[in-house]
C-alpha cells in the first residue's frame, strides 16, 4: 500500500519538494526536484493512506480536517500546489479512484437536481453561517465572488469595487431602470446599482443575507430604490429592464440550466440586457469536487461554458458579449486565504479547530483550482434583440473609467442601444 502511495506521489509531484512521513517508516521519502515550495507531510495512520488511495478527492480534505493528514512544514496551499500544478486537469489517480470518479459522473444529474425546497436548504447551509465568519476575510461590501484586478497592484477592496463597476458598465444603466439581481447576496451590488438611480429588486434564499441587505439599504437611505426579498428565481414575476446575476449560476444545477435561462428570458424586457457572472470549467461537463459538495456547497455545480451556451441558445436570447476572467479569482482567493489566516483564531472561537481547518482547505483548494485545475470565471451579456447594446466594446471601458473618476459609483447616463 505504501509503495502504491509513493508511486502516485511520484507521478503527481515533479516540481517543488514533498517530504513524506508515513506510519511505521524509519525515514522520510522525498518527491519532486528539490526546489521550492517545500512541504513536509505526515500521514498518521495506515487507514488514512488507504482512504487516500481509494478516494483522494475527498479524503485529502477529510484527513486535513481530522488531523490525520498533517502539514508539518509549509502550508496546505503549498501542498495543494505541489499536487495540482503538474497534474492539471487529468491527475494520474489509481484504478479505484478513477472508478469512483466514473460513478460520480454517472449519477451527477441526480445530485444536481435542485427543486426549490432543496435549493433553499443548500443555500442556507452555507450562506447562513455566522456573519462574523464572512467578515474575517471579505471586503467591506462583502462581495463573495471573483474580484476584478485592473493592475497587479490593485488591492482586494478596490478590486471588488472595480468588479461592480465592470458589471455596471455592461448593463448600460439609466436612471429609473428596473433591475433584478438574482442571488443578491449581502446587497453590495444591488446598492451599487441603486445609487445610480436604478430601481433594484434583489432575491436570495439566505435568511442572513436578506437581513443584512435590507438593513444596509435602510441605513444607506436607499430602501425605496433597493428592495430585497427571500425568493427563488423561479417564482419571480414581472419584467425588468436589466437582470444581473453574480455567483448564483453555480447553485442552479446542470439539469436546470435551460429552465434558468428560459426564466431569465421571460423576465427580461424586449429592449433589456442581462449580465451573468459565474464560474466555469475548462474541461467540459463534469462533476463538482465531492469534498466541496460534502462540506462547503451542497448541491453546487460549476458548469462548462458549452453547457451554458447551449442553454442560452434554447432560451432564444442573444449572446452579445462573453468575457473570461482567468486568474482574477485565483488572486481573489489568495487575498481571502491570507486574510483568513491572519484571523484564524477568531474562526476557531466562532466554531472550532476542525471548522477552521475545513475553511483553510476550502480556500486553498479553490485557489489551486483556479491556478492549476481548469476553473475560470466568465461574464455573458445577453439580450432579446440583436441591437440592444453597441456593436463595439468601447462603451464598457468608457463607463468604467467615468465611474472610477466619480468616487467609484456607476454613472447612469445613457442607453445601450
Amino acid at each position: 500500500m505504501i509503495a502504491r502511495f509513493h508511486a502516485l506521489l511520484s507521478r503527481l509531484v515533479r516540481r517543488g519538494t514533498l517530504v513524506l512521513v508515513t506510519p511505521g517508516s524509519t525515514r522520510p521519502v522525498r518527491f519532486g526536484d528539490g526546489t521550492s515550495p517545500r512541504v513536509v507531510l505526515r500521514i498518521t495512520d495506515r487507514l488514512t493512506l488507504l482512504k487516500l488511495l481509494i478516494d483522494p478527492q475527498v479524503q485529502l480534505g477529510e484527513g486535513y480536517m481530522d488531523g490525520t493528514v498533517v502539514v508539518e512544514e509549509g502550508s496546505i496551499y503549498d501542498l495543494l500546489t505541489l499536487l495540482t500544478a503538474d497534474a492539471g486537469l487529468d491527475p494520474p489517480f489509481g484504478l479505484a479512484a478513477r472508478l469512483l470518479g466514473g460513478l460520480r459522473r454517472a449519477f451527477r444529474f441526480a445530485v444536481h437536481y435542485n427543486p426549490i425546497g432543496a435549493a433553499t436548504r443548500r443555500v442556507r447551509a452555507h450562506y447562513d453561517l455566522s456573519d462574523a465568519l464572512f467578515d474575517l476575510f471579505l471586503d467591506p461590501e462583502r462581495q463573495y465572488s471573483c474580484a476584478y484586478f485592473p493592475t497587479p497592484q490593485t488591492g482586494l477592496d478596490e478590486a471588488q469595487r472595480a468588479k461592480m463597476r465592470h458589471i455596471a458598465a455592461k448593463l448600460c444603466l439609466e436612471p429609473g431602470l428596473r433591475v433584478l439581481d438574482v442571488g443578491s447576496g449581502w446587497g453590495g451590488l444591488g446598492l451599487h446599482l441603486a445609487r445610480a438611480g436604478c430601481d433594484v429588486t434583489g432575491v436570495t434564499l439566505s435568511l442572513g443575507q436578506h437581513a443584512v441587505s435590507t438593513r444596509r439599504a435602510r441605513e444607506a437611505g436607499l430602501a425605496e430604490r433597493a428592495r430585497f426579498e427571500i425568493s427563488d428565481y423561479r417564482t419571480v414575476e414581472g419584467t425588468f429592464d436589466r437582470i444581473v446575476s453574480v455567483g448564483m449560476l453555480e447553485h442552479v444545477g446542470s439539469v436546470h440550466l435551460k429552465a434558468y435561462f428560459t426564466k431569465i428570458a421571460s423576465l427580461l424586457d424586449e429592449r433589456g440586457v442581462a449580465l451573468i457572472h459565474a464560474i466555469g470549467r475548462a474541461d467540459g461537463p463534469g462533476t463538482t469536487n465531492a469534498w466541496i459538495t460534502s462540506h462547503i456547497f451542497p448541491g453546487g455545480y460549476i458548469p462548462a461554458l458549452s453547457e451554458v451556451v447551449a442553454a442560452v441558445e434554447a432560451s432564444g436570447l442573444w449572446i452579445c458579449d462573453v468575457e473570461t476572467l482567468r486568474l482574477h479569482y485565483a488572486e481573489t482567493l489568495k487575498a481571502w486565504r491570507q486574510r483568513f489566516a491572519a484571523r484564524r483564531e477568531a474562526a476557531v472561537a466562532l466554531y472550532d479547530e476542525r471548522f477552521a481547518r475545513m475553511w483553510e482547505f476550502y480556500l486553498a483548494a479553490s485557489e489551486a483550482s483556479f491556478r492549476w485545475g481548469g476553473l475560470y470565471v466568465f461574464q455573458i451579456q445577453l439580450a432579446k434583440q440583436i441591437d440592444a447594446v453597441p456593436i463595439v466594446r468601447d462603451y464598457i471601458v468608457d463607463d468604467e473609467r467615468a465611474s472610477s473618476a466619480h468616487d467609484a459609483e456607476p454613472r447612469a447616463r445613457r442607453s445601450c442601444g
